[in-house]
């Protein structure tokens, strides 16, 4: 089993910036994909970015790869999602999650989803 503890998200401005935090705990992620997505109210969970653990490897979603970075510490089993430049339509609930072997931008094809993180920007 894979725990994941997402936190920082909140209420921004246009334009502001935020560092959405994954705390992994549980199975070693040495051999996971982790990935961020969001869903914003009556739409359906979406693709954001992924790394992969051990190689470092990432890939976003055109819409943010711009402005999102998403990277990982080996040190404290952590994912973390650097999101600039924010707009109102990035306001979602960020989700975490892990996947075995590989990423793909699929939802229902990752395995642990850890509660959510809240990101509301204002115009």
């Amino acid at each position: 089993q894979v725990q994941l503890v997402e936190s920082g998200g909140g209420l921004v401005q246009s334009g502001d910036s935020l560092r959405l935090s994954c705390a992994v705990s549980g199975r070693t992620c040495r051999n996971y994909a982790m990935g961020w997505f969001r869903q914003a109210p009556g739409k359906e969970r979406e693709f954001v970015a992924a790394i992969n653990w051990s190689r470092g490897s990432t890939s976003y979603a055109d819409s943010v790869k711009d402005r999102f970075t998403i990277s990982r510490d080996n040190a404290k089993n952590t994912v973390y999602l650097q999101v600039n430049s924010l707009k109102p339509e990035d306001t979602a609930v960020f989700f975490c999650a892990a996947r075995y072997s590989y990423a793909v931008r699929t939802p229902a094809s990752w395995d642990y989803w850890g509660q959510g993180t809240q990101v509301t920007v204002s115009s």
